[in-house]
């Protein structure tokens, strides 16, 4: 389960649009039908999702919590990793963070100064497992090795991944976590909710989200026939489009998906995409309604997962 939405006031207008207790309800539901991993960041409503996220996880045995450092240009020194793992683990309330990951891989600090810092902290074991986010292939494959030369693996690399971005699939990230046992956690598996089916012309969401090229007219229009497909095999399920979407992500060996709820409800229905078969002719109409999301753009190419 992803936590962005928790906390952060400007995109997502935490306190306006949603608050404490729904996430904090979400957080009960989304443990309830199994859910164990759940993934927030510093820089997530400046620290405000891991304050509000460490307590509940503290409370709830066996939760794992995952967290990211954010490389700002004003982050020059490789101590600032070791700074900003002390500041999560005060506002998460936790001695050991069960997974600390690079949030982006334009870094003014070299990477395999992060890879040092990054063992450091397992070595002292204040992190008990690495990761990535927004990594490429390559320069996952480069972090790995230098992690590796460290006695340190490297567990993940955090990427978007949905029907609506399949670039994992054509740009090596996803045959790469195959090939060095990386699981890659797939992050907004429902393009922000896009896939759920709850948006169409002239049906905007009421917070960042309507700013969003991907929910203005064209955005629409190319997302539509996905969408509609969607809730058609939903139909056919008996389970809810956002069900389906997920439930094409979970077929992926390797892949863990982290999709985010404010809502209870939104947290029992992502659950239980697990119990949805998708058949062969489900997975090929699908392949062939969103072929054309297998590629990023030539700008994001070279510096995204």
């Amino acid at each position: 389960m992803g936590t962005w939405q928790w906390g952060d006031t400007k995109y997502w207008k935490y306190g306006r649009v949603h608050g404490r207790k729904d996430v904090e309800a979400a957080f009960s539901a989304a443990r309830d039908a199994g859910c164990t991993l759940f993934d927030t960041a510093e820089l997530y409503g400046r620290g405000e999702s891991e304050r509000i996220l460490g307590p509940l996880a503290r409370a709830s045995r066996g939760t794992v919590v995952a967290t990211k450092y954010w490389p700002s240009p004003r982050r020059l020194r490789a101590t600032s990793v070791d700074d900003a793992i002390d500041r999560s683990l005060a506002r998460l309330g936790v001695d050991t963070i069960d997974l600390y990951q690079i949030h982006w891989p334009m870094s003014l600090i070299p990477h395999g100064r992060l890879a040092e810092a990054l063992a450091r902290a397992v070595r002292d074991r204040r992190v008990r497992a690495v990761g990535v986010s927004n990594f490429t292939a390559r320069a996952m494959r480069r972090m790995h090795a230098r992690l590796a030369d460290l006695g340190v693996p490297l567990a993940s690399n955090q990427v978007e991944f949905s029907l609506l971005r399949r670039a994992p699939e054509s740009n090596g990230v996803l045959r790469a976590c195959q090939e060095l046992n990386v699981t890659l956690l797939a992050y907004s598996p429902l393009a922000q909710g896009m896939l759920a089916g709850n948006y169409h012309f002239g049906s905007r969401p009421g917070d960042g989200r309507r700013w969003s090229p991907r929910f203005r007219d064209k955005g629409y229009e190319s997302a539509g026939p996905v969408v509609d497909t969607l809730i058609k095999m939903a139909e056919r399920h008996d389970c809810e489009p956002a069900q389906v979407a997920l439930a094409w992500l979970l077929r992926h060996p390797g892949v863990v998906v982290i999709p985010g709820a404010k809502y209870a409800e939104q947290a029992r229905t992502n659950a239980a995409a697990v119990e949805v078969t998708l058949t062969p002719d489900d997975e090929r109409e699908l392949h062939i309604k969103t072929e054309k999301f297998r590629y990023g753009s030539l700008l994001a190419r070279p510096f995204m997962g």
